[in-house]
């Protein structure tokens, strides 16, 4: 058997990463390692692998344990190690614990045998008995193996209905005191998945083909018809979708630029793009790649300026609406402004002592950054320090969004967490712990003040990794619902432009639509990967959704 080489071992722990939702641990492995210049295929890698290897390493070890030269025979059921003594001892040492293990199992069961304790114990140390003995030993073990398995079923059975009980409870959210402002007064409803009624069929979708990698980010245009997406490629794509109805019986493809982030090779992990941004009109687009650089790019595909200063992967970059400043974070621990009339650094801030994972802009010239050092830092044009510093969180930050007006600072972190806070206070004026894992992205709603949408409710959603989306009014900080159609990592929320709608994406392969209103599926889609983000257009008609099996899908909203 050929031994596993280091490049196969780190691309198992780099997949183990990603496939555990702990995106920026796979990220920064990714590009230490040089994961993509391994020449690994990861389509031919199944779902889980390494820990299938680990399992079956350890299943190996105890059964070379279990057998010796004077031992034949192999326990059917490996019962008698702990994965701990496999991992820390070496075979003879097992060997030892497995043959006391069994003396010591054969001693009880011997003892409940009434009456033949001694023959029993006799007939295993002198191996006595032929043909006859060896029968009745095995039908004795055939009849406890099916008690134990008897006992299994009913122990499942009983976990099955306990599990159930509290699917149950859980899906009736009990928080029936704050309705909506829109009139609904009663509380919120079971979130049951959607049935095949509501399902959007792949006849009605247009699947996006051409990555040839996972595709980490999309973004719509503010002006007409384009969507922009970014892949572990070392591509980002500018298609134009056609107008009329998605799907495969479309009048004509999406015709696309291929905005390259290489000369050469294809595979080179440092020129993955990690994030994207169109500029107020839709004119230019910024992409953030591994290498460190941010690129801007006409509508048309074409490299208008690379911009060098990080040293280290760019994971946000923010137009501010004026459009005469760029913002971009990196894990090299700053932030840094660019003049987009010349292309220069404005200003590079650094003020974190760890990897910068997202920025915002407050206004058109101030801004807030997180980072892994769980520190917030309201940062503002020409100030040499921060002008607000917010601290609060137990883990590393993970995203952070200005309300509509920029009074309120949302953020979410690893520690289950999500906060609002004001630059009137220090402390944070919300902290919301109704997740049970990690909150990986946070949305406000485009209602309120300083929207089109003026007299509706301002509403905050938490995406996590403990499947669900939570609702969060924030006049008096309460939860309104808790969404819980998805199996597995929530990655991306997205509300319609009317504020009516939330789109959803997780790594369970499903899109959920939501009515807001009532807290309930509307719509679903099923595709065939893991979903980073999902987007809607400005009309609010169409929803994009990138995939980690290469592809993006554009599909059609109407109610």
């Amino acid at each position: 058997m050929g031994a596993i080489t280091s490049a196969e071992l780190n691309f198992l722990v780099f997949r183990y990463l990603q496939e555990s939702g702990f995106v920026h641990a796979a990220f920064t492995l990714g590009y230490e390692a040089g994961i993509h210049k391994g020449g690994i295929d990861g389509n031919i890698v199944p779902p889980g692998a390494l820990i299938t290897i680990v399992q079956k390493g350890l299943q190996y070890i105890e059964l070379e344990a279990n057998t010796d030269e004077n031992d034949q025979e192999v326990e059917k059921d490996f019962a008698l190690l702990e994965p701990l003594e496999i991992i820390t001892k070496d075979v003879e040492e097992l060997q030892q614990i497995v043959k006391k293990r069994k003396r010591g199992r054969l001693q009880i069961d011997c003892d409940k045998d009434k009456g033949k304790a001694k023959e029993c114990i006799e007939e295993h140390e002198h191996r006595l008995g032929g043909e006859r003995e060896r029968e009745r030993h095995d039908k004795e073990k055939d009849q406890e193996m099916e008690r134990d398995r008897t006992e299994r079923d009913k122990v499942q059975e009983k976990e099955k209905e306990r599990e159930k009980q509290h699917t149950d409870h859980i899906d009736k959210v009990k928080h029936e005191e704050d309705p909506l402002a829109s009139g609904v007064t009663s509380g919120p409803k079971p979130m049951d998945v959607s049935t095949t009624s509501h399902e959007i069929f792949s006849a009605d979708v247009t699947v996006l083909e051409g990555h040839s990698s996972e595709v980490f980010a999309c973004a719509w245009s503010p002006a007409g018809s384009l969507l922009a997406s970014g892949s572990g490629d070392s591509t980002a794509r500018i298609w134009t979708i056609p107008d009329g109805p998605c799907g495969s019986i479309q009048s004509s493809p999406a015709s696309v630029h291929v905005l390259k982030h290489f000369k050469g090779r294809t595979n080179e992990k440092s020129k993955d793009v990690t994030t994207l941004d169109w500029n107020g009109e839709g004119t230019l687009l910024a992409t953030g790649s591994y290498d460190g650089q941010a690129r801007i790019w006409s509508r048309d595909g074409e490299l208008k300026q690379t911009l060098f200063k990080h040293k280290g992967p760019i994971f946000s970059l923010k137009w501010n609406r004026k459009g005469d400043f760029l913002l971009s974070g990196s894990v090299d621990k700053t932030a840094i402004v660019w003049d987009t009339k010349t292309w220069e650094c404005k200003q590079q801030f650094e003020f974190h002592s760890a990897p910068t994972l997202d920025v915002d802009w407050r206004n058109n010239n101030s801004f807030a950054t997180c980072s892994t050092d769980n520190m917030i830092y309201v940062c503002k044009i020409g100030d040499p320090r921060p002008v607000k510093t917010f601290s609060g969180h137990q883990s590393e930050v993970n995203a952070i969004k200005w309300d509509p007006t920029g009074s309120l600072l949302a953020s979410c972190s690893d520690d289950w967490t999500a906060k609002i806070w004001s630059v009137k206070q220090d402390k944070c004026v919300y902290d919301f712990k109704e997740h049970t894992k990690e909150i990986y992205t946070i949305r406000w709603s485009p209602t309120g003040p300083g929207t089109n949408n003026p007299n509706q409710q301002l509403l905050l959603a938490s995406a996590s990794f403990d499947s669900s989306i939570k609702l969060w009014e924030v006049e008096q900080g309460h939860l309104l619902y808790s969404l819980a159609g998805h199996r597995q990592p929530v990655y991306s929320v997205a509300f319609s432009p009317d504020g009516e709608y939330l789109a959803s994406g997780s790594l369970d392969q499903s899109l959920h639509i939501w009515s807001v209103k009532e807290g309930r599926i509307l719509k679903t889609f099923r595709g065939s990967g893991g979903i980073f983000e999902v987007c809607w257009n400005k009309e609010g008609s169409k929803i994009a959704a990138c995939f980690s099996n290469n592809t993006v899908c554009v599909m059609d909203f109407r109610m």
